[in-house]
């Protein structure tokens, strides 16, 4: 019998369907004394391709090849993951990268493609990006604030270096909230919030001009409505919210019990004009 998925391990396999796996599979080395070999199932081959590696224990007991391992660590990644959990039910461990790169039998290349996309993504999370100047991180201290300054880039030019957070090049004109001067300056997230269509009449029982997409109002990420029952869950930040009123939906049914498929006595939140900065505790 195969492993048993959880709901976000089906929905990656149908993505993995779709994939070949590398031209030639890699294989753990069976003289390998560091790693503990078993005679079981990969848990991760979702899709019974059976590998033809042997099989061994990640830190949390479960059990992979390095195929299974490195294909399901790249859609936690395509996913705007930054840290690799196993997701088995009932397993929520993580895995180290270091551990990630020797059972998955990482590449130096291989490795830096997932250091990348692993920046990338905790650059979403953390407010983090890097400058258009020097190419060194930067972190942004205020969230409301596009023009951010360089310290090094200062230090470096002798004068005062300034880059826009949103379109990541050097500022110009004088300092504003949505955007610089300069040609396509534009927050395309944004401009979806203000854009995209209400949602269908018949979505959600009573309720009529509300956009089909939100901003999850805890970390910013975009969402569309897509069912009739008006509560969502971030699939990032995992917090249960109204697509209509924008509050947190234990919040919405207090102020109006047992509207999980009706209007919200507060009405309609309006459409958002800016992406919620996720500030993690």
């Amino acid at each position: 019998m195969g492993s048993k998925m959880s709901t976000e391990q089906r929905n990656i396999s149908r993505q993995l369907s779709g994939n070949a796996t590398t031209d030639q599979e890699k294989c753990y080395d069976p003289q390998d004394t560091s790693l503990t070999f078993v005679d079981g199932e990969d848990d991760l081959d979702f899709l019974c391709s059976d590998f033809k590696s042997l099989r061994a224990k990640m830190s949390c007991g479960h059990a992979v090849t390095p195929t299974s391992l490195y294909e399901w660590c790249s859609k936690l990644l395509d996913k705007g993951e930054c840290r690799f959990v196993c997701g088995q039910p009932k397993c929520n461990v993580e895995w180290p990268f270091l551990e990630v790169c020797k059972m998955a039998l990482l590449t130096p290349e291989e490795k830096k493609n997932f250091e990348e996309k692993m920046f990338s993504n905790a650059a979403d999370d953390l407010d983090i990006k890097v400058c258009p100047g020097c190419k060194s991180r930067a972190v942004r201290a205020d969230p409301s604030n596009l023009c951010v300054q360089c310290t090094e880039c200062t230090a470096a030019k002798k004068r005062t270096y300034r880059f826009c957070w949103q379109c990541l090049r050097e500022w110009k004109g004088p300092a504003r909230s949505d955007r610089c001067n300069n040609d396509g300056c534009v927050n395309l997230r944004v401009e979806t919030l203000r854009n995209c269509p209400d949602i269908m009449f018949d979505s959600v029982k009573g309720v009529t001009g509300c956009p089909s997409v939100r901003a999850c109002p805890t970390c910013g990420l975009l969402l569309e409505h897509k069912r009739a029952c008006k509560s969502m869950v971030c699939p990032r930040c995992k917090v249960k919210f109204c697509f209509v009123c924008l509050k947190l939906f234990i919040e919405c049914q207090k102020i109006t019990p047992g509207s999980a498929y009706n209007a919200c006595s507060t009405g309609v939140a309006p459409r958002q004009t800016s992406i919620p900065v996720w500030r993690r505790k």
